[in-house]
């Protein structure tokens, strides 16, 4: 006789899953010692040496950029952005989950659809002339800064549909193993 399907498939897949973002964050989270470090060579040469360097100083811009917006889904998958969880504080476990799959299906996707679609025209534009910057001596690479208004969504989107996975596998008295999310706790 044949056996349904393990149980535990699907809190594997949330785990393969979850990796991508748990992997970028870890990965972009060294940009922080980069943009520290970047700051500080640039004030030592402006107020020690007297010199400016414009790439130098566009990078800081640049640095910040990558780890705000591909941190972005390392932030949600460890829990890390604002929540509002009145209405689902005293609720039960399944009523919880079932609040995250509707907040994932009818707010955080079509936010990151509504930002994808309306950057694609822009960073397309930007693709086409290999925009650089503005400014004598800076960055060439204006397009590779502005491709991030499609990264981010995509990360997004892509922990949106691990959560989502996750909370339909609370649903089917499965329990995801990591990362614990309050959302998701039982004593919470």
């Amino acid at each position: 006789m044949s056996q349904p399907a393990s149980p535990c498939r699907l809190s594997r897949l949330v785990d393969r899953l979850d990796q991508l973002n748990e992997w970028i964050g870890r990965l972009v989270a060294w940009l922080g010692l980069v943009l520290t470090l970047t700051v500080f060579g640039v004030v030592a040469l402006r107020y020690g040496l007297s010199e400016s360097d414009q790439w130098l100083s566009e990078s800081i811009t640049y640095w910040f950029a990558l780890m705000f917006m591909l941190g972005m889904g390392y932030t949600y998958r460890h829990d890390g952005h604002v929540r509002v969880d009145v209405l689902s504080r005293s609720a039960s476990l399944k009523t919880r989950a079932w609040i995250e799959i509707i907040g994932v299906v009818l707010l955080l996707w079509p936010v990151c659809l509504f930002i994808a679609f309306s950057s694609f025209e822009y960073v397309g534009n930007s693709w086409a002339l290999r925009e650089g910057s503005p400014e004598p001596g800076g960055i060439p690479l204006l397009y590779l800064l502005k491709t991030l208004l499609i990264a981010m969504p995509a990360l997004l989107f892509w922990q949106g549909l691990v959560e989502l996975l996750r909370h339909v596998a609370v649903l089917r008295n499965q329990r995801p193993t990591e990362p614990e999310h309050g959302s998701i706790k039982e004593g919470m």
